[in-house]
């Protein structure tokens, strides 16, 4: 079966924002005008299309993208719903790793948010086109001049609004349109299907001359005959004003701006008109760059139905109906239902049951998946997030998503046997489904220990396996992720000899640790001269460092960014085994790791506070009890807005206590920022628990 749509009408976009801008809502909109859906759903009644899950539901926010396939204007729309909420901003991550274009949106009354600033961030590490849409205009505060100067401001964005707002707060009523210069106006009696088309306000002309102006010279530079034009003073068409802004979005180089209040539905048609014009279609792409799994020489793929397959699975769900579904992005070719395909990461085949296309939780079947389309894969075992599929006979690999460390972690047990045989199978899937989650049992205590990007996300796992998988487990409270580094370089040799009644064991090795920056992990490196330690024995060396630098020496934690340097050592022409070198390397780190400096460093977040200005002292003076170091105070409407780094071990149960400080006014969030040194005081009590552990200082 052929696609319907040609290439050039298909467009590939993520809808994004902090938590609560309205990302939902604006989809939900989205879906009633173009026909998908026939009832309008809202988060706060907790029946929307795309959040289909209960916990969705129930605590009115994103938790898992969703998808959904629908059409505007001769155009294929396939849209991709994401989180707000910091703790699954992986699902923003990955699903910006296959789109074409994001429409951000912010909170008219807000401005940038901490989560507006890391979606931005996503976007820009993958070069993906935008379209702001400043959401909320009927809020209190709500200021579409003051969002687009905090987007200058903070994010450095080349914003290019295309609309001035008519009205704000309980006065919004619509939209200039600075193409058309044209009112847009809607009509609550129709649910905003409806707008009428009318003359510019009078107070509202001299303004909107003056945004046309800025705007046509904003886009103008795109092309050199409409320039000549607007230099001159000549009249520049619709179509132009459109193909400008089109090249300017699609290069990165501006970002078009519009503003409405999707809950209100004003503002949402427009929006769609600028999806369809100004977001590039996958045609429009530069193809996929990738490497030979042969030779790891560059390759290619442009997007044609005619070159070889390749598609990216970049997101994996486990589907009550079919079992494990596979989100694939197709890059180039096609790719039919019932064939087989090479998984070039995991040097796999693996058969295609069923292609799907997804609305949320609802799905269509289609015989094949063309170039651009993203589709559910039925019938994939082993394919995990991340890995590429191609054909066996022309293989490509392309770039893996790099995924964040976990921060927070808690030890979980099943209540019953039955529980016990449920819980490991359920968390498998569970980590299939989610790169951040990570499970492993605790070598002391024999606990499973489950660790994940925050405390709402252990929650949601908790909640995910009792409900979906019908698990019951008692959890144990939450632990920060803790990490060890080192401060300085030190060398250290270590001989591993044993000799038993037959072939003996033989393993040297001189080994280097070197600090790196944070956020660097790990690197191995040799300087071998001459063969005192064979090339084959290396990579035992490589292993008995990695294997050892998880058990941390100072307090029992991963040992993270730093260099091992193997410089030196020797060999047994009999005795020497990669078993030796193996045992001699892991001996040495931990040796080497004591004289450089260990010091234990933990996760710092980056945390935003909004309370009204009675609160403030009380606020600040909580954060510097909690080891708090105030960044800076801004006014956000009526209130303040405080930000400040403060250690993860310090927040839990955060939430709870700003709510009785505030008399429940204030509001919080807070991202990762970077790890840091625990002071001595803190550091002491988690150090001795480790020694005390091991049976030390006694």
């Amino acid at each position: 079966m052929a696609r319907a749509t040609e290439l050039s009408r298909i467009r590939n976009i993520g809808i994004c924002a902090h938590i609560d801008a309205g990302k939902t809502t604006t989809t939900e909109r989205i879906l009633f005008y173009t026909g998908r859906i026939h009832k309008l759903g809202n988060v706060d009644d907790g029946n929307t299309q795309m959040d289909w899950m209960d916990q969705e539901r129930e605590r009115g926010i994103t938790i898992t993208a969703a998808a959904t396939t629908t059409f505007w204007l001769d155009h294929q729309i396939n849209i991709v719903d994401t989180p707000g909420h910091v703790d699954f901003t992986v699902e923003v991550e990955r699903s910006l790793r296959v789109l074409d274009g994001a429409v951000v949106v912010f909170d008219a009354s807000a401005g940038v948010e901490p989560q507006s600033e890391t979606v931005w961030r996503q976007a820009d590490k993958y070069s993906v086109p935008r379209i702001a849409y400043a959401n909320k205009m009927d809020r209190v505060g709500a200021d579409f001049d003051m969002t687009i100067a905090s987007m200058i401001d903070k994010l450095a964005a080349k914003t290019c609004p295309i609309q001035v707002a008519w009205g704000a707060e309980d006065k919004f009523l619509g939209v200039v349109d600075l193409i058309r210069m044209k009112a847009l106006l809607w009509h609550d009696d129709t649910k905003g299907k409806d707008y009428e088309v009318l003359d510019i306000p009078p107070e509202l002309a001299e303004k909107s001359a003056k945004a046309r102006e800025k705007m046509l010279e904003a886009c103008v530079e795109f092309d050199d005959a409409v320039m000549h034009k607007f230099l001159e003073g000549h009249p520049i068409s619709e179509d132009e004003i459109h193909a400008c802004l089109r090249r300017g979005t699609v290069s990165g180089k501006i970002v078009p701006c519009l503003c409405g209040s999707s809950f209100r539905n004003r503002g949402v048609q427009p929006l769609l008109d600028a999806v369809v014009r100004y977001l590039p279609s996958p045609a429009e792409l530069k193809p996929v760059r990738g490497t030979s799994p042969k030779d790891n020489s560059e390759m290619f793929r442009k997007p044609d139905n005619a070159e070889p397959f390749c598609g990216l699975a970049f997101k994996i769900a486990v589907d009550p109906f079919v079992g494990k579904l596979t989100f694939v992005r197709a890059y180039s070719g096609v790719l039919a239902s019932g064939s087989y395909v090479y998984n070039a990461t995991r040097g796999i085949r693996e058969r295609v049951g069923r292609l799907l296309v997804m609305h949320a939780n609802k799905r269509d079947e289609v015989d094949q998946a063309e170039t651009g389309d993203i589709v559910g894969v039925v019938g994939f075992k082993d394919t995990k997030t991340g890995d590429t599929l191609c054909p066996e006979t022309d293989p490509i690999l392309l770039e893996v998503p790099v995924f964040p460390e976990p921060v927070i972690s808690l030890a979980i047990e099943p209540k019953t046997r039955e529980d016990q045989e449920r819980m490991g199978m359920a968390l498998g899937r569970l980590c299939d489904e989610d790169p951040t989650l990570k499970v492993k049992v605790d070598s002391e205590t024999s606990q499973t220990i489950i660790a994940g990007m925050g405390e709402l996300h252990l929650d949601i796992i908790v909640d995910r396996l009792k409900r979906e998988f019908n698990v019951q487990t008692n959890t144990g409270r939450p632990q920060v992720a803790y990490k060890e580094t080192i401060r300085q370089i030190a060398e250290t040799r270590v001989k591993y000899i044993k000799q038993t009644g037959g072939r003996g064991q033989y393993g040297d090795v001189s080994i280097r640790l070197e600090p790196l920056e944070s956020g660097k992990g790990y690197e191995f490196v040799t300087e071998i001269v001459g063969g005192s330690v064979p090339r084959e024995f290396w990579p035992a060396v490589d292993k008995g460092i990695k294997e050892a630098k998880e058990g941390g020496v100072i307090a029992g934690y991963p040992v993270v960014d730093f260099r091992a340097v193997l410089y030196d050592g020797s060999f047994h022409e009999v005795d020497s085994s990669e078993m030796a070198f193996k045992i001699a390397a892991s001996m040495a780190f931990k040796e080497a790791v004591m004289k450089a400096r260990p010091v234990l460093t933990e996760p710092v977040m980056d945390l935003e506070v909004v309370v009204p200005e009675d609160f403030v002292g009380d606020v600040i003076g909580d954060l510097n009890s909690r080891r708090g170091q105030v960044q800076g105070m801004t006014f956000r409407g009526n209130a303040r807005v405080v930000r400040a780094l403060v250690p993860l071990g310090e927040m839990f149960g955060y939430v709870t206590s700003l709510r009785s400080m505030t008399q429940g006014r204030g509001n919080s969030s807070m991202e990762f920022k970077l790890y840091e040194d625990v002071p001595k005081a803190v550091a002491e009590p988690i150090m001795a628990k480790f020694r005390g552990n091991r049976g030390e200082g006694r």
